[in-house]
């Protein structure tokens, strides 16, 4: 088998069949894996099959492999260090085995590593600091998730991730990844993604994703995650972490999925989160924060998923409502802020004026129209609306009626009388003496 193709071969792909033992591929008694003679060889994808064993403890210095594929086999065992002489690897994906080894730190020095997947093996213990001044300086998708690391993130390297960091002068085109010179293999790979296990047949060279949940990891989430800019998607839950949510997540203002659920955090939910316009999943389920929700933005468009779990929060969408004086946690102050809580103030001093003569004129306009006499003009329009609507069937009773045309009402009021300010909780009394009358007049 080794002999055909031996000086064209460029990519083999044995995924997905029913090999069950190494000797289908190379003998079961290979130590290495020599491509010293076959400098085409780019691409080694045995994903999804049977087989079991080791993975060969040497892969000599001449090795050209870009990518490496063992994902959904039976290997253990630890990782070869000898994986570093292939200088040129760009994706390493040894997922869903029963590999039982600690962090490969030693692969940090692999220059041109983009994507690193460990997740659902039996790697253990403390992830460790870097040993290079820049470690993994190509990477752009981590996995290690379902293992069992433990000790604080990895604050070393998260530091040092220069490829997800925006303005580190690498040139990033738009365009699937894929072995040099090749036009008929694309790299493919399983990732969480939004709480769900998505098979993306091709690799965006600008998606990059953090996942290392469900492992033991603990102490805090580190304030440098904030300059991974470029992330799309961030993956913490599932583990032993402490403390509040650093307000420099708000500078990953590419994140479309941010998922810290089931840890130990605590303290108020920042509402710099809001400033993250991309944003489409957000689950802070089963941790310990308190204190309001944050309003506005993408914020308005999350489910009650997203915080069950934290019996101190409050505000939309829990149905537990928040003391009228509770407010969200102050956003950090800078001289901007400052000035521009100055010019807000201003300006509602000014809004209040408004709002305050409005409202006089509104209350005069409103007695001369309901106090004179039943608003014929008024009940036309909603008449001439109701036998419009569909919905009003011969056998509805008065009462049903009564309240939907007190509904429209209010709304038209509001529209044709007042202007809305921020809190309409004072009007509210008024608007419903106002209603009463003219429902009066109308049945």
């Amino acid at each position: 088998m080794w002999d055909l193709g031996i000086a064209t071969l460029y990519y083999l792909d044995l995924s997905n069949n029913f090999l069950t033992n190494i000797e289908y591929f190379p003998p079961t008694n290979m130590t290495q894996l020599n491509f010293d003679s076959n400098l085409t060889h780019k691409v080694l994808d045995m994903r999804m099959n049977n087989f079991n064993g080791k993975i060969p403890r040497k892969f000599v210095k001449s090795c050209n492999l870009t990518s490496l594929n063992l994902n959904g086999n039976r290997l253990e065992g630890p990782l070869p260090p000898s994986l570093v002489n292939c200088h040129h690897l760009e994706v390493l994906n040894v997922g869903n085995n029963q590999i039982n080894d600690n962090f490969p730190n030693w692969l940090e020095i692999l220059p041109e590593l983009q994507v690193l997947i460990l997740r659902s093996n039996r790697f253990w213990g403390p992830i460790g600091e870097n040993t290079t001044i820049v470690p993994f300086p190509s990477l752009r998708i981590i996995d290690l998730s379902h293992n069992e690391f433990t000790g604080v993130l990895l604050t070393g390297y998260l530091d040092n991730f220069k490829a997800m960091m925006h303005g580190n002068n690498i040139s990033v085109e738009v365009d699937y990844m894929t072995p040099l010179n090749s036009s008929n293999y694309y790299e493919s790979i399983i990732l969480t993604i939004k709480g769900i296990d998505i098979k993306m047949e091709r690799i965006l060279t600008i998606f990059m994703t953090i996942d290392l949940s469900s492992n033991k990891f603990q102490g805090g989430i580190p304030e440098v995650v904030g300059k991974l800019n470029l992330l799309k998607g961030l993956n913490i839950s599932h583990n032993n972490l402490t403390g509040d949510i650093p307000s420099s997540l708000r500078n990953l203002t590419e994140v479309e999925s941010l998922d810290l659920s089931s840890n130990m955090l605590v303290g108020h939910i920042p509402t710099q989160l809001t400033s993250l316009k991309y944003l489409s999943v957000l689950n802070l389920s089963y941790n310990q924060f308190e204190g309001p929700i944050p309003r506005g933005s993408q914020f308005n468009t999350f489910p009650n998923d997203s915080y069950v779990g934290n019996s101190g929060l409050c505000g939309f969408p829990l149905l537990e409502s928040c003391n009228i004086d509770e407010a969200p946690e102050p956003v950090g102050s800078t001289r901007f802020d400052e000035e521009e809580d100055a010019s807000s103030w201003f300006d509602w001093k000014f809004a209040k004026m408004g709002y305050g003569s409005g409202l006089v004129i509104g209350l005069s306009v409103g007695y001369m129209v309901f106090g004179t006499g039943k608003p014929r003009w008024l009940v036309r329009m909603i008449e001439k609306y109701q036998s419009n609507k569909e919905f009003y069937t011969h056998g509805m009773e008065l009462s049903c009626r009564s309240q939907i045309i007190t509904l429209q009402v209010q709304k038209l009021i509001f529209s044709l009388l007042f202007p809305i300010p921020n809190n309409i909780l004072r009007l509210n009394l008024l608007l419903e003496s106002l209603i009463k009358i003219l429902r009066e007049k109308i049945i």
